[in-house]
C-alpha cells in the first residue's frame, strides 16, 4: 500500500518537472493531459488512504465479556453505553472507556505485614500488618458521569488512597489486643461504613470489607499468645466455677423434686390401696351370691350330666341288642341264600352234564371238535393216521378208540 502511494507521488513530481521544462508552445497540451490524469489519481489516493486507516484502526469494536463500554463523541460530548455485542468507533471522533460490571477484589499488600513497606500503627505505637480484602464495583447507573470523572486506573488512583486514609485512622484508635481478638468485628464494620461513604462520592459501590489474619512482631505475638492463653484459662475457670455452682443447685433441686415425687407417689399408692379395698368390699357383696348360685348351678349340671349319661348307656345297650339281632338275622338269611345258591348250581351242573353226555353219545365228533378248539391256540395242524376211522385224538389218549373203550366198559352201556 505505501509502495503504491510513493509511486503515485513520484509520478506526479515527474509530471510537474516535465511540464516546467517544456516550451511555452507545449504548455496547453500538458495542462490538458494533467487535468485528465489528476482526478483519478486523487480518487485512488483517497480510497487507498481510507482502506489503510480501516485496516490499521478497525471502526468496529466488540464489548468484552463482563464489562460495559462507554462511547463519547469528542465534538458533541454525547455518550452511548454498550454492554454486549459490537459498536461503531471512528478514530479521532469517538473515545471509548471500559468499566467492569463484576465485583472486583483489592488486597493492599503494603499493610499486610508488620515488617512491610507501610505497616499499620496501633494506639500503643506498635507496628502490625492486616490482611484485608475490599470488594468493590462501579456504579452502573452513573457511567456517563464516571467516564469523565474517574481516572483510567481506578484501583491505584481511587481505591488505594481511600483504603489507606480510612484503615490507618481506624487502626490507630484501637489497641493491639482489640485488633487481634476482642473487637475485630467492630473494627471491620467501622472500616466498611467509613470506606463505603468515601467511595460512594467517587461512584464506587463497596460490596464488603473482610479482615483476615493480623500480623504482629514475633516477640509481641508470643506475649499476646501467652496473655490470651491466661485470659482463656481465667475465663475457663470462671465458667467452671459457675458450672459447679449450677450443678450444686441442680442437685438440690433434683433432691427436693425427688422428695416431693416420692411423697406424692406414697400418697397416691395409699389412696389407690384404699380405693381398691373399698372396691373389693363392694365387689364381694355381689360375688358371694354369685358364687352360691354358681355352686347350685354346678350341682344341677352334675345331676343333669348323670341322668344324661344313664340315658345314653341305656340307649346304647338297646341299640347294641338291636344291632346283634339284625346281624344274626342277616347272617341267617345269607346262609339260606348260600345254601339255595349251591343247590341250584348243583342242579344246573347235573342237568348240563346230562345234556352234554346225551349230546356226546349222539355225536361223538363233538369231542374232537372241543379238543381241536382247545388246541387251536397251540397247534395249527393236526395230522391223523389215514384209514384209522377212529378218534382223532386216540393217539393222545393212549391209542384206544371210542368203540374199544365202549366195548371194554359194558357197565357204561
Amino acid at each position: 500500500m505505501l509502495h503504491r502511494l510513493q509511486y503515485l507521488a513520484t509520478a506526479i513530481r515527474h509530471a510537474f518537472r516535465r511540464g516546467a521544462s517544456r516550451t511555452v508552445e507545449a504548455a496547453p497540451s500538458a495542462a490538458r493531459s494533467l487535468r485528465r490524469v489528476l482526478p483519478p489519481l486523487l480518487v485512488a489516493t483517497a480510497v487507498t488512504a481510507a482502506g489503510y486507516a480501516v485496516v490499521t484502526h478497525p471502526p468496529i469494536q466488540a464489548v468484552p465479556h463482563g464489562q460495559a463500554a462507554l462511547r463519547t463523541n469528542q465534538f458533541s460530548g454525547g455518550t452511548a453505553e454498550f454492554r454486549d455485542g459490537s459498536f461503531l468507533r471512528i478514530p479521532g471522533l469517538h473515545e471509548v472507556r471500559l468499566f467492569p460490571l463484576r465485583d472486583q477484589s483489592y488486597r493492599p499488600a503494603s499493610i499486610a505485614k508488620a515488617g512491610g513497606p507501610a505497616p499499620l500503627q496501633s494506639v500503643e505505637g506498635l507496628s502490625l500488618g492486616l490482611d484485608m480484602t475490599v470488594r468493590w464495583t462501579v456504579d452502573t447507573t452513573r457511567l456517563p458521569e464516571l467516564a469523565r470523572k474517574l481516572p483510567d486506573d481506578i484501583e491505584a488512583d481511587v481505591i488505594t488512597p481511600a483504603v489507606q486514609a480510612v484503615v490507618y485512622k481506624q487502626i490507630a484508635r484501637h489497641t493491639v489486643r482489640e485488633i487481634f481478638s476482642s473487637q475485630r468485628a467492630e473494627i471491620a464494620a467501622a472500616l466498611e461504613a467509613e470506606l463505603r461513604a468515601r467511595l460512594a462520592a467517587d461512584g464506587i459501590v463497596l460490596k464488603g470489607v473482610q479482615i483476615g489474619s493480623v500480623d504482629l512482631p514475633p516477640d509481641y505475638r508470643r506475649g499476646m499468645d501467652r496473655l490470651l492463653a491466661d485470659s482463656l484459662a481465667s475465663e475457663r475457670m470462671r465458667y467452671t466455677l459457675e458450672i459447679s455452682e449450677k450443678k450444686v443447685k441442680e442437685t438440690e433441686f433434683e433432691a427436693a423434686a425427688d422428695k416431693v415425687r416420692r411423697e406424692t407417689a406414697a400418697e397416691a399408692a395409699g389412696r389407690e390401696q384404699i380405693i381398691a379395698a373399698k372396691a373389693q368390699e363392694e365387689a364381694m357383696k355381689h360375688v358371694l351370691p354369685f358364687k352360691q348360685k354358681q355352686i347350685e348351678q354346678r350341682a344341677l349340671e352334675a345331676q343333669a350330666d348323670s341322668a344324661a349319661r344313664v340315658q345314653q348307656a341305656e340307649g346304647a345297650a338297646k341299640a347294641r341288642r338291636i344291632e346283634i339281632d339284625a346281624e344274626a338275622a342277616a347272617r341267617q338269611k345269607l346262609a339260606d341264600a348260600e345254601a339255595y345258591r349251591v343247590a341250584q348250581v348243583g342242579k344246573a351242573n347235573a342237568g348240563q352234564m346230562a345234556t352234554e353226555g346225551e349230546l356226546l353219545t349222539r355225536h361223538p365228533l363233538l369231542v374232537q371238535k372241543a379238543m381241536a378248539d382247545k388246541l387251536s391256540d397251540k397247534v395249527q395242524v393236526i395230522i391223523a393216521p389215514p384209514g384209522s376211522g377212529g378218534f382223532i385224538g386216540s393217539a393222545l389218549l393212549g391209542g384206544t378208540t371210542p368203540k374199544a373203550a365202549a366195548a371194554g366198559n359194558p357197565e357204561q352201556e
